[in-house]
């Protein structure tokens, strides 16, 4: 029987208005695997959530093809006598965007819905006033006691993330809370569908895969990568756009949502391969933007690149505004070229490349 596909945007909003943050990314993967089925050959999970879809198994050399899964977010630390929830930080959250957001507490009877509360502007200092810090905001989820609290499922080590939706902003743009980095499973998907739909039968094994609990140490590309063992692999990741205002070009570089995926430079990514790339783009028309890094790439591609004898990795960026706040926002087109970018490379890579810098 064949499988039944979903369409590409059904897919992209329940994929982005899931809830899957760092360490609870299991409803997202297997949405995600859902879509991805009908184009691959075979998957494999692991116990922490990596989910992996391969295309043409069991050949000599192999490439992987890589996004992270995992949103920010927050976990319940400490309830009050009076109900209200303190919180740390689950991954990079803001506390500066918190207060008078919604939010929703995961607990094992279901979601219960909350606010950050916030004093009104009435009875504080202003004048004085600096960012909230993470020891100020705090949870209402309606409850007048801990005990209240406690009847509704909620304790000490549940996650909370906030509750923003999905949305097109002029046509152009996506909205949402979690494009860091599902809108990076979304292009990977697309890729697989590109390379099933176009009947291009690769030469050698594309693992496309999406990994879980970046957001706190590149941890499950850490462990899918010894797993795997890739000759290559390309990672997909958000980057600033520098344009809106407070960036510092000097400092940040000059990128912009609207004129393409971005290619990095630095030590862990591979020259060779990074060549590669440049070429691809060129010789299939496809605009990009180049961007330098330092020690790191601060993305996956990291633990790619510095896993087992090492591989060779590059990283293909998707300019963002807004990073790590509720209202995260791509170009529409943007992601058209990331997926493009990425197919055109995949169909002309040869069996067997050799990226070594001396033979």
């Amino acid at each position: 029987m064949a499988k039944k596909k979903q369409d590409a945007n059904d897919f992209l909003t329940a994929y982005l208005n899931n809830y899957s943050p760092t360490g609870f990314e299991w409803p997202g993967q297997q949405i995600w695997l859902d879509y991805l089925k009908p184009y691959i050959d075979d998957y494999m999970v692991d116990a922490y959530g990596n989910a992996v879809g391969v295309i043409n198994p069991g050949k000599a050399y192999s490439v992987a093809i890589e996004a992270h899964a995992d949103e920010i977010g927050w976990f319940v630390n400490y309830i009050t006598k009076e109900g209200y929830i303190y919180l740390r930080r689950n991954g990079g959250s803001d506390a500066l965007i918190a207060p008078s957001k919604t939010a929703v507490i995961h607990t094992s009877k279901g979601t219960v819905p909350a606010i950050f509360g916030w004093p009104a502007i009435h009875v504080r200092t202003i004048e004085n006033e600096k960012a909230p810090k993470i020891d100020q905001i705090f949870l209402d989820c309606g409850a007048a006691s801990d005990e209240e609290v406690a009847n509704m499922g909620i304790h000490v080590g549940c996650v909370v993330t906030f509750d923003d939706q999905l949305f097109e902003l002029n046509n152009k743009f996506y909205v949402g809370r979690a494009l860091d980095n599902r809108i990076g499973g979304y292009m990977i998907a697309q890729v697989a569908r590109k390379i099933a739909e176009s009947k291009n039968k690769l030469p050698y094994t594309l693992y496309v895969v999406n990994a879980v609990q970046e957001e706190i140490g590149l941890r499950g590309a850490e462990m899918i990568s010894r797993r795997l063992k890739p000759d290559v692999a390309i990672i997909t990741d958000v980057t600033h756009d520098t344009q809106s205002p407070m960036y510092d070009k000097k400092t940040q570089g000059d990128i912009s949502c609207g004129k393409g995926p971005v290619l990095t430079y630095g030590p862990a990514v591979q020259n060779n391969l990074l060549r590669m790339l440049e070429l691809v783009a060129a010789e299939n028309k496809i605009e990009f933007q180049r961007q330098a890094v330092s020690r790191s790439t601060g993305t996956d591609t990291d633990s790619f690149a510095y896993s087992g004898e090492g591989v060779p990795s590059a990283l293909i960026s998707l300019p963002l505004k807004y990073m790590h706040t509720t209202v995260e926002t791509v170009m529409k087109s943007d992601v058209e070229k990331v997926i493009d970018l990425m197919h055109k490379f995949l169909v002309q890579l040869p069996f067997g490349c050799d990226f070594r810098y001396i033979k």
